[in-house]
Order: structure tokens, then C-alpha cells, then sequence
């Protein structure tokens, strides 16, 4: 399980819009990469519609934000479209780095256990590291939270 002062492991995935990002090239920027589990549903689009309204803000504080899930670039790309997002969104189709950020967790709903993702943000610094982990995330209010950190780093 990673902890803060963790190397945050390093990714390149597909994001929208066709184009691939990778986190090692994102430096000396902060990044914030939350990751949440399906694209279109009511807690992950109140994140994502959050963490867009504050985007002006992250950037201005030196942070990039990114979200991760398993949906496709199509997916994201009809997510963006339908909701005016203004956040990058990638796509771990195969939930390698869900897996390596240990977001990739067995779930229990309605008395059935699946596995899926669960709602995580973590703070990347300058150098590559973890400075700050959010488990168990209620999306609501969360983007705030997270800015607040940014600033404070």
C-alpha cells in the first residue's frame, strides 16, 4: 500500500481526446490524480464537475488534475462532452496502475462482492512524490478539500 513520501508510480496511459500522458513528463508540476470508479454516474460526475469548476484554481496553484478509471477514451470523451468537463481524464482499461496505486479493491454492494475501484485521490509534488492520500473518498465537496492541500504544499 503506498504511503506519503512514496515515489508515485510512474504511468502512461490514453487520455481524451486521443493523446497519451504520461506522469514522469508532467513534472515540476504538482499532480492530483483521483481516481474514481465509472464515468456518467451521480458520485463520479459531482466529482469530476467539481474538480472542473476549480480547475482555474489548481492551475494557478502549479497543479495539474487528472482523473483515472477503467472507461474507455470514448467513454471519457462522451463524459466530457455531455458535462463541460475541464479536467483531463485517462483511461487504465486494464486496471494496471489501478492496481499499482492500490485503488483496485474487492467491493461489497447489496450483498454481492465484485471488484472495482475505489474512490482515491493522491497528491503527486514537484519531485514525484506522494505528499497527501484521500481513501474512501465522498466525491461532494471533495475537490475543495483537495485545493486547500494544494496550496498548503
Amino acid at each position: 500500500m503506498l504511503s506519503n513520501g512514496d515515489l508515485a508510480p510512474d504511468f502512461t496511459l490514453p487520455r481524451d481526446g486521443g493523446e497519451m500522458v504520461a506522469l514522469s513528463a508532467l513534472k515540476p508540476s504538482k499532480v492530483v490524480l483521483y481516481f474514481y470508479p465509472r464515468d456518467d454516474t451521480p458520485g463520479c460526475t459531482t466529482e469530476a464537475i467539481e474538480f472542473t469548476a476549480l480547475a482555474a484554481e489548481f492551475e494557478a496553484a502549479g497543479a495539474k488534475v487528472i482523473g483515472i478509471s477503467k472507461d474507455t477514451v470514448a467513454k471519457h470523451d462522451k463524459f466530457i462532452a455531455k458535462h463541460d468537463l475541464g479536467v483531463m481524464l485517462v483511461s487504465d482499461a486494464e486496471s494496471d496502475v489501478c492496481e499499482r496505486y492500490g485503488t483496485w479493491v474487492e467491493k461489497s454492494m447489496y450483498g454481492k462482492t465484485s471488484m472495482g475501484i475505489e474512490r482515491t485521490t493522491f497528491m503527486v509534488d514537484a519531485e514525484g512524490r506522494i505528499s497527501h492520500i484521500w481513501r474512501k473518498v465522498k466525491a461532494a465537496g471533495h475537490a475543495a478539500e483537495v485545493l486547500e492541500a494544494v496550496r498548503g504544499a
